[in-house]
């Protein structure tokens, strides 16, 4: 079964044809539906997938830049709509990250050629927590604001959404060292600061998306 699961539908799935379009409303619906929980309602014909994923036994996508990303997206992404609420949303965080930061130094994630692309691949390097994540902030922020260099003017308010988006998990960690949101799934403590912080609610991934 493993050998014959090719990382193209997840992929289609993902990126679906019409991304190479130039239209604002077609790129501001993308958004909305990554971002919005659109694509969680489809998410459950990919369980399989994720499953065996989890278990190391997709890494054959890895040849591929595009594979790859699909194996990124569903250690990151599918992770996050299957198993919402649960620890199991964050536990393939360590796996999408190591696969990411091999594909940045093998030259997969240059061969990319669309932001989006772009921009999730290097998700994992935003969601991971780990004690050098301070440091992978800084770093997942000036290669998006580089990918937003790319983007066509007219496009550009869309994807400098995305990079605030950036900019402001690496504000959440600069501050708490952790995402606090997670910590009643994961059983942790939090303190005093990070009460009022989730008192607040001001979550960077709750913030509206705007349209141009």
């Amino acid at each position: 079964m493993t050998e014959t699961m090719h990382w193209r539908p997840v992929y289609d799935f993902w990126f679906p044809p019409g991304l190479e379009s130039t239209s604002q409303e077609t790129h501001w619906r993308m958004l909305q539906w990554w971002m919005g929980g659109g694509a969680n309602a489809e998410l459950a014909r990919f369980a399989p997938v994720l499953e065996e994923a989890r278990a190391g036994r997709l890494n054959h996508w890895l040849g591929e830049p595009r594979g790859r990303l699909s194996l990124i997206v569903v250690l990151d992404q599918f992770t996050r709509g299957l198993l919402a609420g649960t620890p199991g949303a964050y536990a393939s965080d360590p796996e999408a990250l190591r696969i990411t930061e091999e594909g940045l130094r093998n030259g997969d994630y240059e061969a990319l050629t669309h932001p989006w692309e772009k921009f999730f691949f290097l998700m994992p390097v935003a969601h991971t927590e780990g004690p050098d994540h301070r440091e992978r902030m800084e770093r997942i922020v000036i290669l998006s604001e580089a990918a937003v260099t790319d983007v066509p003017e007219h496009l550009r308010p869309i994807f400098e959404f995305s990079l605030s988006q950036a900019r402001g998990h690496r504000d959440v960690i600069a501050r708490f060292g952790r995402f606090p949101h997670r910590n009643a799934v994961l059983g942790r403590t939090s303190t005093p600061e990070e009460l009022e912080y989730l008192e607040k609610g001001d979550y960077v991934f709750n913030r509206s998306i705007p349209r141009t």
